[in-house]
């Protein structure tokens, strides 16, 4: 009997299982009659490579690139000497063009072979993932027993041995940079995932494994074999993935429980079974996201799993062993049957014919115009689909499509293309799917053009135009004029081409409009340094009210927040210096303009508030992302917001109204935002808000249960001192959301415009510390807020010496309240910033 489903546990569960993984020892409990458990180290793994491909004429090596911190990636495969490699690969690739064709091939050639590509570890500290790689390259390299040999008979094998050899080195599921490689396959930003697409585009295979740990709802069912549990990403054609999948994730449980004998320790030889969730849960383990590489790997055509360990051990090894078994023999025994259902797949993109799908689902293409001054985001994205193997082409003519005109040179991406899933997972706007599982296991939506900042515009019409098929981009920028120059605030390249200049000793302004300003002068060095950057840079006058830039240092608080705020500083062209929290104790951040928080690893000593103090009192800028590092700057009596938050696997892309301030320049009035475990503000005044969730339709796509709560609400926000700023998007999320990555370059290099206060936010303010308790009596509110009438009064009829000289005044009184006890230290220090800030903004 199988176990019963329980949908409720898998939250509890997910978060369980990532708190046991991160404290996992090298080898778990030792069973007296148990084998210690010494994972192969990764510097030995090359040379049993070598010596496998020395020994054996079934095993070739190559190093298919280096890891984040150099270290090389390595792919094995493993075939029958006469095997003719690049014709089967001619012959995966045939099956893409032709599917039909292909189908009648295989009738009459059932010895074809496929490739079945198997992962190691890419969670590097999931060692029995590249362990038992090793010793299945072991067999197949030289065994001929009959299985061995059925097997090579129909199979290609085909290993990405150990995908992550930093994580392995460190003993870290991330790599050397911090990442998840397993969420990285859309963004494409380590170059481990990169490598791993293009071992899966290179070889097309029939099934693709991908080998974790460690999971065990059960004793008599442990380990996890997907396919998993719904929602089901929409583009799959899950259908014809479906009639083979469950029954290989069966033949692999069957395999296990058949060799259960072998096993060392009571868990495994005692098994019944093992999880599948699509078989024994209603949700919580999903295949919505193309994140990871099976998912990925599916809408290739592939049969992807994800192998889950139950333990680090001998026997879990072991257990990966048997299930890739399980599997190669399935495949064996069914790739003709298998393999036309990846043909359907293709033939059903190429021929624009989706049964499974209600009609409109799928645009018949996307449009992908060009724009003349900056085109770095549609190059970024016309490169990554092409490193996806989605067809892209390039219009030779002019040409129309649903009334608009499109310049030659634009770039359009059919549907009726083999891998269709694919491109429209990359390029629609995603679904909210909120009321449609009761938890998901990791991001549900990822909408490449809205949060990499491109137009991707889906039509139904039929594009008739002569073109070519895309080629990788490398578009060189132009300085056109004599100078002064114009950078507009229009992405990341151009705001990493502003801080190139600033470092490189050019004088650079920032203007009231947001847009950046460079003297002319040195043109031979502005030339090359332009063309690299992709940029149109034209002559234009600077503004009088532009500010000339300084060099400014920034530190990133190393604090296990959501990873990438750090490649996104770099990427936007800011030196960046991680620092963990001890050091602000110890050292202070003198040296420093910028501190960036996004986790909730702050301080708490008084020694590291002080010195937060300290940095603010000097000038410096304090930048909280997300959830957990708003609470913390809360605490840290940076603001008297109050701190709400979602459920914590909440997700999605959302509707932002944003103010018109040089902290969101660039981005529209109404525009997009993207939050993971959201987080809004209340108890804001007016003069602190920067910008809120839209008040109607805000959530666009995404996993959020009762987002209703947060519709219309602040977030972001200032904080009690004109250098805090409290941004509750998850702007840098795993390197992703590019286009909101110059809300960082708009807090760090601010107009003196970004101070937002007001008397009349002033007077919200006095009035909320009065209702709680921060004045010995009312009086001494109401005699504040009679000055604030006034300074208000003046601010309306722009009358900016009387601003000033009522809001000194008003410090005068704020003085002399606090020299009389009559008001709290909190209330002092907040109002005191306020009035500082008020005069500053009316000098």
């Amino acid at each position: 009997m199988y176990p019963m489903k329980k949908p409720f546990l898998y939250t509890l569960f997910f978060v369980l299982m990532m708190a046991i993984i991160a404290f996992m020892p090298l080898s778990g409990t030792v069973q007296a009659d148990e084998t210690p458990y010494n994972p192969v180290p990764y510097d030995e793994i090359y040379p049993i490579l070598e010596q496998h491909e020395a020994e054996s004429d079934r095993v070739s090596i190559e190093v298919i690139g280096q890891s984040s911190m150099g270290h090389d990636l390595y792919s094995v495969v493993i075939s029958e000497p006469d095997d003719d490699l690049e014709q089967i690969k001619a012959m995966r690739q045939e099956m893409i063009d032709n599917p039909e064709e292909a189908a009648d091939f295989i009738e009459d050639n059932p010895d074809f072979k496929v490739p079945f590509m198997i992962n190691g570890s890419i969670h590097g500290n999931e060692y029995p993932g590249t362990d038992a790689v090793l010793q299945l390259i072991d067999r197949f390299a030289h065994e001929h027993d009959d299985t061995t040999e059925h097997i090579l008979d129909h199979n290609i094998l085909v290993f990405n041995v150990v995908v992550n050899p930093d994580g392995r080195i460190l003993g870290t599921r991330q790599n050397g940079e911090g990442f998840d490689l397993n969420r990285d396959h859309v963004t494409l930003s380590q170059p481990e995932a990169a490598a791993n697409i293009e071992l899966i585009t290179e070889w097309n295979p029939m099934v693709q494994l991908d080998l974790h740990g460690f999971v065990n709802r059960s004793d008599d069912y442990p380990g996890l074999i997907e396919p998993t549990t719904g929602p089901h990403n929409p583009n799959y054609e899950h259908d014809l993935y479906l009639e083979y999948a469950l029954d290989q994730a069966k033949a692999m449980e069957a395999e296990l429980v058949e060799n259960k004998q072998d096993y060392e320790t009571d868990l495994y030889q005692n098994m019944k079974g093992t999880h599948i969730p699509y078989r024994d849960a209603e949700d919580g383990w999903d295949d919505y996201p193309p994140i990871f590489t099976p998912m990925y790997a599916m809408l290739h055509g592939v049969y992807g799993h994800t192998l889950e360990t139950p333990t680090n051990s001998v026997d879990g090894a072991k257990w990966h062993y048997d299930a890739v078994m399980g599997a190669l023999e399935f495949a064996s025994d069914n790739k003709i049957d298998m393999t036309k259902n990846q043909l359907e797949i293709f033939r059903r993109g190429i021929q624009f014919d989706h049964p499974e799908h209600e009609d409109g689902f799928f645009p018949k293409a996307y449009v992908l115009p060009v724009d003349e001054t900056d085109p770095t985001t549609t190059e970024k994205a016309v490169n990554n689909l092409l490193m996806h193997d989605v067809e892209v082409m390039k219009a030779d003519e002019t040409f129309m499509a649903d009334g608009e005109q499109y310049d030659e040179g634009t770039y359009i991406v059919p549907l009726d293309q083999a891998k269709a899933s694919l491109a429209n997972t990359l390029l629609w706007d995603g679904e909210d799917i909120s009321d449609q599982a009761s938890a998901m296991y990791d991001i549900s939506a990822w909408n490449l053009p809205e949060l990499w900042g491109f137009d991707a515009i889906p039509t139904d019409s039929s594009i008739d135009v002569p073109a070519e098929g895309a080629e990788e981009l490398d578009i060189e920028g132009e300085l056109i004029g004599e100078g002064p120059y114009e950078v507009t605030n229009s992405s990341v390249a151009a705001m990493a081409l502003v801080n190139e200049l600033i470092q490189d000793n050019f004088s650079v302004y920032k203007g009231k409009n947001g847009h950046f300003y460079i003297d002319s002068g040195h043109e031979n060095t502005l030339h090359q340094v332009v063309e690299e950057s992709g940029i149109t840079v034209k002559t234009a006058s600077i503004p009088e009210d532009a500010k000339e830039l300084d060099n400014v240092n920034v530190a990133v608080l190393k604090d296990g927040g959501q990873h990438g705020i750090r490649t996104a500083l770099e990427q936007l062209g800011f030196e960046v210096e991680e620092m963990e929290p001890p050091q602000i104790s110890e050292n202070g951040l003198g040296g420093y303009d910028v501190l960036v928080v996004n986790g909730s690893g702050v301080g708490d000593s008084e020694a590291y508030k002080q010195n937060i103090q300290a940095f603010l009192a000097d000038g410096g800028k304090y930048i909280a992302i997300g959830a957990s590092a708003s609470s913390r700057a809360a605490e840290l009596g940076l603001t008297d917001a109050g701190i709400h938050t979602g459920q914590w696997n909440s997700n999605g892309v959302v509707n932002v109204d944003y103010k018109d301030t040089s902290l969101t320049a660039g981005y529209n009035e109404q525009d997009i935002g993207f939050v993971y475990n959201p987080v809004w503000y209340r108890n804001v005044a007016d003069d602190r808000v920067i910008a809120s969730f839209a008040d109607q339709d805000f959530f666009k796509a995404g996993f959020w249960k009762n987002s209703e709560a947060a519709q219309g609400q602040s977030v972001m926000i200032k904080g009690n001192h004109q250098g805090v700023t409290l941004l509750g998007l998850e702007i840098g999320f795993r390197a992703h959301p590019e286009y909101l990555y110059r809300m960082l370059s708009n807090a760090i290099y601010p107009g003196e415009e970004t101070i937002l206060t007001t008397a009349s936010g002033m007077k919200e303010r006095v009035e909320r510390y009065e209702n709680d308790g921060e004045f010995e009596n009312s009086g001494a509110a109401r005699a504040l807020n009679a000055h604030l009438t006034a300074v208000s009064h003046f601010e309306e009829q722009e009358a900016a010496e009387k601003v000033i000289k009522h809001v000194e005044g008003f410090q005068d009184l704020l003085d002399h309240q606090q020299t009389n006890n009559l008001i709290s230290e909190k209330a002092y220090n907040v109002l005191k910033h306020d009035a500082d800030a008020l005069i500053e903004k009316w000098q």
